[in-house]
């Protein structure tokens, strides 16, 4: 009998046979005599799963995943722990990047309106490391344990990933995930071991209660040194033995242990770091120190910085590719969104001649941007609003050779894009972590007569469905 509707909350069993931007696998399901799309995220062509629909629309359904029945052929065996955070990790990466460089292109020339995306895209930069990339990690405790092998939730002390689709619900790390530093997550268990002894419960989700929250950890590679925030609430950290927590650190992680932070968060909403709440560093530093293309970098528990700084430094050497291209080496060059001044600095030592302008609307951001470069005599940084930049600064009016852009991955905001354009630059370098946003900004500024040059992709996530774009525009 062939359904007629698809209602939401309704589970399907489906096949997903391609893959569309964004892991969304893509499956078709029989409906009134024709067929319909659904779209299924963090699915791979060949599986069998089932999903429950989230949204029934004329055209097409949009689901979430519930369940993997059937593997797909081309998955593979894994020596790591399975996490809903790597979902395509059973997927060889070449296949992975197959799909992502397809699903990008597709984008930019449905959404971007760049008829011959395929011709203008320039190459695929793969991560230098497919596994153990990433330099910052953050594990949830939690009093509600999903059981990966039974599928049952069970009241139980927990830390590790929240399970997919859910907020209140943990699965245990055991063992390595592969992504981040194989120490630490071989050891993880005996963290939850040593907090779940001290009688102290694990947060509550659904109640809103509990004492351990989260441990978040970041690592240098550098120094292979490792700075961990055990993050809290304050309802009985006087019977918890802090001491005894520092002495385990110490035990496991050696001459790694660069530091421990301890962070209250009373916070009733799902944040590490709260609203209101002190965070204290109780053993050694509160910061790491990274180096990027020889530059070194103090990176505190806050602080905005790349989680895949080796495949980062691919990323900022084909942007400085594209600006050599755009302007050369002796231009005025604004780095809008310039954060710690990451780009600037690059910029500013690749290019002595060049004047480099950073601007951020975060102060304490261009405070630090200006600590880190203070021996640069050619940047400058400015704490303002992108969009008023030049009313307040008018001595750059007709002065600007070349914009970078790295906005976050929302994009940039319509209103403030029409500012950059306004800014009048011959050339922008535009890095994007979301060629979503690439593709319907890249339309925007063909409209306001910038054509797209060339364009690259940069693997920052293997296992994921996130990819980096870095693209060049001049101003016809």
């Amino acid at each position: 009998m062939q359904k007629t509707k698809i209602k939401r909350g309704e589970e399907l069993e489906v096949t997903i046979s391609a893959m569309a931007f964004g892991g969304k696998g893509i499956a078709r399901v029989a409906l009134d005599g024709t067929e319909i799309v659904a779209f299924v995220p963090n699915t791979i062509p060949g599986q069998k799963v089932r999903c429950r629909v989230d949204k029934s629309r004329k055209r097409h359904l949009e689901t979430k995943l519930r369940e993997v029945l059937e593997k797909s052929p081309d998955e593979t065996e894994i020596p790591y722990q399975r996490i809903s955070g790597a979902p395509y990790a059973a997927l060889p990466v070449p296949l992975q990047e197959k799909y992502k460089r397809e699903t990008s292109v597709e984008l930019m020339r449905r959404i971007g309106g760049v008829e011959d995306a395929e011709v203008l895209f320039d190459t695929y930069i793969s991560s230098p490391s497919r596994w153990h990339y990433r330099n910052k990690m953050e594990y949830a405790f939690a009093a509600i344990r999903y059981d990966i092998h039974t599928g049952e939730e069970l009241d139980e002390f927990a830390l590790g990933f929240k399970h997919r689709g859910t907020w209140w619900m943990v699965e245990n790390l055991d063992k390595d995930s592969g992504l981040f530093d194989a120490e630490v997550e071989d050891n993880l268990h005996a963290v939850r071991e040593f907090c779940e002894s001290s009688g102290l419960p694990a947060w509550h989700a659904p109640r809103r209660e509990g004492f351990f929250r989260y441990l978040t950890v970041r690592k240098s590679y550098a120094d292979d040194a490792l700075l961990f925030n055990l993050v809290t609430t304050d309802h009985g950290l006087e019977t918890f033995d802090m001491a005894g927590f520092i002495d385990l650190m110490k035990k496991l992680f050696g001459k790694r242990l660069a530091g421990i932070i301890h962070t209250v968060n009373n916070d009733t909403g799902d944040r590490v770091q709260p609203l209101s709440g002190a965070s204290t560093c109780i053993y050694g530093k509160d910061y790491i120190t990274e180096v990027l293309h020889g530059i070194p970098f103090d990176i505190s528990m806050q602080s905005f910085f790349q989680t895949n700084p080796k495949c980062a430094e691919r990323l900022y050497s084909k942007a400085l590719e594209y600006l050599r291209e755009g302007v050369g080496e002796a231009a005025t060059v604004f780095d809008l969104f310039c954060g710690t001044g990451t780009i600037s600095q690059l910029i500013s030592r690749t290019f002595p001649a060049a004047e480099v302008v950073g601007v951020d609307i975060e102060a304490k951001a261009v405070a630090d941007a200006k600590k880190a470069a203070a021996d640069r005599e050619n940047i400058r940084f400015y704490a303002a609003d992108v969009g008023k930049f030049l009313p307040e600064h008018p001595e750059y009016i007709g002065r600007i050779d070349a914009v970078v852009l790295d906005p976050p991955r929302a994009g940039i905001a319509p209103k403030t894009l029409r500012r950059v354009i306004e800014l009048g630059a011959p050339c922008i370098v535009y890095i994007s972590c979301n060629p979503a946003t690439l593709a319907r900004d890249t339309a925007t500024l063909r409209d306001a007569g910038y054509r797209l040059e060339k364009y690259s992709l940069v693997d920052q996530f293997p296992h994921t469905s996130h990819v980096e774009a870095v693209s060049l525009f001049k101003k016809r």
